[in-house]
């Protein structure tokens, strides 16, 4: 008889255990959003890196412009 309550026992608390644990599951930052996309507009990302490259491009053309302009004078100065 103990052993049938001891079970019924185990069985009702892991049952309630299971119950509050999956009925946190849509009140945390956890669970998936609903209706959302997981990323940004693929497109968008796509154009904004091709102008950040862009820029640094272009940065680097000034900065080796800039070293080659300092290499030409130490070269003079000798």
């Amino acid at each position: 008889m103990a052993n049938k309550l001891f079970g019924w026992a185990t069985l009702l608390s892991a049952n309630l255990f299971l119950w509050g644990v999956l009925s946190f599951y849509e009140s945390s930052n956890a669970a998936p959003p609903s209706g959302q996309p997981p990323f940004a507009n693929a497109v968008e990302q796509r154009h904004d890196i091709i102008r950040e490259l862009q820029q640094i491009k272009t940065l680097l053309q000034e900065q080796n412009q800039l070293l080659r302009a300092d290499a030409r004078a130490a070269s003079t100065k000798k």
